[in-house]
């Protein structure tokens, strides 16, 4: 028999949560269309409480191994119409609209390991050395939760997602993995399905993951999901101008994006600890400072893509996607 985890994204808000159970199946068998009670997962009221999973993305689990798969749904009324909180339905619509551009992504997805109430590697009762040492460190006193951060790549790879790196970042406990580069859909379900395997094999580990943005006040890094994106035009010979109209578009919108970006984004978006204020938006050459930061290579080639910094690690990607489609393509 196969084991199938039906995997979705609820109704909870501010910020969206992951949701599973497992559909045992025959081998070969298709996979169903399949209901939940949407009144346990915010997406429903107990009068008129069913909603319908219906499979969209499936990899293999490297979790139980063998023939087992995950399963990622979307969420959908009774009568078959989209939810209303399925934000990948109308990333289809857009990405199916402006896919002759032929847009590009990569997401830097930054999380922090928790035990009982703070960041693993954290002193109880007290604080770490000043940041400095942590980032893409090496040895026990440096780093923490490496164990953890090499299963989930392992596992990541054994699904077949499109991983391609880790490494700890700079607040003691703070890693962050790397989905992409891959078009609209796919990158955004690579992304969930990453975000998935992290918090299953945090079980594991009794250790649970945290998306928040900033997870320790004062003077620590925030966690980001910086967003790498490129069209046809920008990988083009002489890009680089495609590139500067699409940042102008993105600075006319600027305060709608902030608005989608993550709940908690103005307690990340400082002016500090490598990011730029909220309330402004500027792009640079190098600058990880900056809102909207073109990496060495596209400047010094003419062409290739820009990291939009301001996205929270908590964003949903199927929301970040849209939006750099809508404002840059349309």
């Amino acid at each position: 028999m196969v084991k199938a985890e039906y995997i979705w994204v609820d109704g909870t808000k501010p910020t969206q949560t992951l949701r599973s159970k497992t559909r045992v199946l025959a081998p070969g068998a298709e996979l169903p269309t399949w209901g939940f009670d949407g009144s346990s997962t915010q997406q429903a009221e107990g009068h008129a409480s069913d909603c319908l999973l219906e499979p969209v993305f499936v990899c293999a689990d490297p979790l139980r191994g063998g023939p087992h798969k995950l399963v990622l749904c979307e969420v959908m009324n009774v009568d078959g119409s989209p939810h209303a909180s399925n934000q990948r339905v109308h990333l289809r619509e857009v990405a199916a609209r402006h896919q002759d551009q032929v847009p590009w992504f990569g997401i830097e997805q930054e999380y922090t390991m928790f035990r009982e109430s703070r960041p693993l590697g954290w002193p109880e009762g007290g604080y770490p050395a000043p940041q400095g040492p942590f980032y893409c460190g090496v040895g026990a006193d440096e780093v923490f939760g490496r164990s953890i951060a090499e299963a989930h790549l392992d596992a990541c790879i054994a699904a077949g997602l499109s991983i391609y790196g880790i490494n700890a970042e700079v607040m003691p406990g703070q890693w962050e993995f790397q989905v992409g580069t891959a078009g609209p859909l796919e990158v955004a379900d690579h992304l969930v399905m990453a975000r998935y395997l992290l918090y299953r094999i945090g079980e594991a580990h009794q250790t649970s993951m945290t998306l928040h943005p900033k997870p320790v006040r004062g003077d620590w890094n925030g966690a980001g999901a910086h967003t790498n994106f490129s069209t046809a035009a920008m990988r083009a010979p002489g890009g680089i101008r495609a590139i500067h109209v699409a940042i102008e578009r993105l600075q006319e919108r600027h305060a709608h994006h902030i608005a989608h970006y993550g709940e908690g984004i103005e307690q990340r978006l400082t002016g500090t600890h490598e990011t730029c204020s909220f309330r402004e938006f500027r792009y640079g050459d190098s600058d990880r400072g900056a809102s909207v930061r073109i990496p060495p290579s596209t400047v010094a080639e003419g062409c290739g893509y820009f990291e939009d910094r301001r996205p929270c690690a908590n964003v949903d990607p199927y929301v970040v996607t849209r939006l750099l489609i809508e404002t840059v393509c349309g």
